[in-house]
Formats: C-alpha cells, structure tokens, sequence
C-alpha cells in the first residue's frame, strides 16, 4: 500500500517557525507532483504548495515568501518550511499526491497570537 505520514506540526507563536515532514513508503515520489494543503475549522481545505518532478514549485498568495517547498526524492521525503507564521495559518497540513489522490492523516500546526 502507498502511505504518506506527515510530522512535525505542533504549537508555535506568532513570528515563529516550523518544519513539516512527509514520509512517503512503497512510492517513487521523484514520478510525481507534491502538494501541501491545509484546513482550518469551519474552512474547507485550501492547496498551499505544489513541487513537480522538475523541481518547480507554486505556492498560494497567503503564504508566498514565508514557506518553502521542498522534496528529497532518495529519501522519499517531502517538506514544508514554515517562517514567519500567523495565526490565520493554524489548521491541519496534510501531504497530498495528487497523480495517485493519496492525501496523508495531518499534522495540527498552531499558531498564537
């Protein structure tokens, strides 16, 4: 079975930074884009990074300049650096394979005033 885990979300103030983790098993993620995608509570679940094969990346207007995408095809990894975190990017980050719509449980990322 393919299986994405997502870690490193956790509890951060405002101004602050964190490093998401995406393990990919049983998957050559080098074949496939990458996404990050969020959800707050109440909100539906928004796209906030994309890396493809080439290495070329997008990244939504909310977050662009304070978020990095990255991926590390030997390791089978993909990764979200977060700086410069706002209250308004508290939701749960899931990793996402959109090729095969394989979504990852989440990882909670809070962030207070």
């Amino acid at each position: 079975q393919v299986q994405l885990v997502e870690s490193g979300g956790g509890l951060v103030q405002a101004g602050g930074s964190l490093n998401l983790s995406c393990a990919a098993s049983r998957i050559t993620i080098s074949l496939y884009t990458m996404a990050w995608y969020r959800q707050a509570p109440g909100n539906q679940r928004e796209l906030v990074a994309t890396i493809d094969n080439s290495g070329r990346t997008n990244y939504a207007d909310s977050v662009k300049g304070r978020f990095t995408i990255s991926r590390d095809n030997a390791k089978k990894m993909l990764y979200l650096q977060m700086n410069s975190l706002k209250p308004e990017d508290t939701a749960v980050y899931y990793c996402y394979n959109p090729t095969l719509s394989s979504w990852g449980q989440g990882t909670q990322v809070t962030v207070s005033s």
